[in-house]
C-alpha cells in the first residue's frame, strides 16, 4: 500500500483555555488545576508509546489545543525535556506551537525562543472587534496586530494566522476589510475557515434558540471566492482548500496529514494513525490522566478497511493542489477501483469541475466551491 507503517509526526494536544469560544467543538477545559498532572501524563504517555514511532525520525511536531500558550515556562520545559528523548531537534523540519494573541508577551516569546519551536500558529479569527466580541475571543484587533509584530521582533518570522468567515451579519465589505488587514501583516501562511455550527457548541444553541441567523450559503461562497482572489493577488499559493502560503512555506505537519503520513498523537482526545489503524484517546481529563498514570495506554483502536483507505485517499488528495495521482491509485487499490474513480469523475470533468493532466486529477477553481459534493461522488459506497 501507499501508506507506510513508520511514524513521521508528533501531535501534542494541550486542552486548556482561559475561556471557551462559542464555536469551538475541540476538546478543551477551562480548569487549569489539571495542568500539572496533565503534563506529567503527556510525558508518561510518550514513554509508554515511543515504540510506535518504530525508530523513525520525527519530521514534524505540532502543539495544538485548546491553547498551548497557556502553559507555564516550567510546563513547557518539562514537555520538551521528555520529547528530547525521541526527537532529534536538529533534523526535525518543523515544530509548531499554537498561540493566542493575548498570551504573546515579550517574556513569552523570549522563553519560547529557548525551545525548539520554529513556527507559530496564531488564532486571530477576525480583524473586527465586534466579531471578536461575538466569538468570545479574549483579544482585540490591536492586540492581534501587536502580537504578530512582537513575534517578528522576537525572532519568529514563520507565523501563520487563522481567520473565520461567514459570521452572522458579516458582509462582503467587512470580510474584505478583514482580508486587507491580514495581507498587510505579510505573514507567510494564512488559514481561513467557514464558520460551522457544530452541535453542542454555544453557537449551535444560539442558532437553535433563534438568537443568530446562519450566513446565507451563496454569500459564504462569495466570501470564499473573495478569499481566494485576494490572497492569490498578494502572492499566496492556494495549496489546500482552507490554506494559503507563500512559496515553500506550507504547513509541513498538516500537509503530512493530507499525504497520508503516519503520526503519533499524545494527550486527551488526540488521534494517532499508523497507515492502517487509528487510535483515539478519551476526551476526558480524568480518564486520560488516570489510565496513563497507571501505566496503561488510554486509546481505543479502529482498523481501517480497504474501502475506507480508498475514500480517505480521495478526500485528502483532492483537498490539495497536488491532486490525486491516478497511477498510484491504481497501484495501491487496483485497476478496477481506479476505473470506478474515473467513471465517477467523468461528469465533473466534462463540467469543468475536475481536470486531468499528466496522470493527476485535480479540482478546478470552478469545482472548489462544491468540492465536498465532488469528493463524495468519487467515494466507494457499498
Amino acid at each position: 500500500m501507499y501508506f507506510c507503517i513508520s511514524m513521521a509526526g508528533l501531535y501534542i494536544h494541550i486542552p486548556f483555555c482561559a475561556s471557551r469560544c462559542i464555536y469551538c467543538d475541540f476538546f478543551s477545559s477551562t480548569d487549569s488545576s489539571w495542568r500539572g498532572a496533565y503534563v506529567d501524563a503527556l510525558c508518561r504517555e510518550l514513554d509508554l508509546r515511543r515504540g510506535e514511532l518504530g525508530g523513525e525520525p520525527v519530521a514534524t511536531v505540532y502543539f495544538g489545543g485548546g491553547t498551548p500558550s497557556t502553559l507555564s515556562a516550567d510546563e513547557r520545559e518539562r514537555l520538551f525535556c521528555a520529547l528530547s528523548k525521541v526527537v532529534e531537534w536538529d533534523t526535525c523540519d518543523e515544530v509548531t506551537f499554537e498561540v493566542n494573541p493575548d498570551d504573546v508577551t515579550p517574556l513569552f516569546i523570549s522563553e519560547l525562543k529557548d525551545t525548539p519551536v520554529n513556527r507559530l500558529s496564531m488564532g486571530v479569527q477576525s480583524f473586527d472587534d465586534n466579531d471578536l466580541a461575538f466569538l468570545h475571543r479574549r483579544h482585540t484587533v490591536r492586540a492581534a496586530v501587536e502580537a504578530v509584530e512582537r513575534c517578528r521582533r522576537g525572532g519568529y518570522e514563520n507565523v501563520s494566522i487563522d481567520l473565520i468567515y461567514g459570521l452572522p451579519g458579516q458582509t462582503l465589505d467587512r470580510w474584505n476589510a478583514n482580508l486587507q488587514r491580514a495581507v498587510a501583516l505579510d505573514v507567510p501562511h494564512i488559514s481561513a475557515y467557514n464558520l460551522i455550527y457544530e452541535e453542542g457548541t454555544a453557537l449551535w444553541r444560539m442558532r437553535e434558540r433563534g438568537e443568530v441567523e446562519e450566513c446565507d450559503e451563496e454569500l459564504a461562497l462569495q466570501m470564499f471566492g473573495q478569499l481566494i482572489d485576494t490572497l492569490s493577488s498578494h502572492g499566496y499559493e492556494h495549496y489546500e482548500i482552507s490554506n494559503f502560503a507563500r512559496s515553500g512555506r506550507y504547513a509541513r505537519h498538516n500537509t503530512s496529514y493530507w499525504q497520508g503520513v503516519p503520526y503519533l498523537g499524545l494527550g486527551a482526545a488526540a488521534h494517532s494513525y499508523d497507515g492502517r489503524c487509528r487510535r483515539v484517546n478519551p476526551a476526558s481529563l480524568s480518564r486520560y490522566v488516570a489510565a496513563v498514570t497507571e501505566g496503561r495506554v488510554a486509546y481505543t483502536e479502529e482498523l481501517e478497511t480497504f474501502d475506507s483507505l480508498y475514500n480517505e485517499r480521495i478526500l485528502t488528495s483532492l483537498r490539495t493542489c497536488w491532486g490525486l495521482d491516478l497511477n498510484r491509485l491504481a497501484a495501491d487499490f487496483g485497476p478496477d477501483r481506479a476505473h470506478y474513480c474515473m467513471e465517477q469523475a467523468r461528469p465533473h470533468i466534462e463540467a469543468g469541475r475536475l481536470v486531468v493532466a499528466d496522470g493527476i486529477l485535480r479540482i478546478t477553481r470552478e469545482g472548489i466551491f462544491t468540492s465536498d459534493d465532488i469528493m463524495s461522488d468519487l467515494f466507494w459506497v457499498d
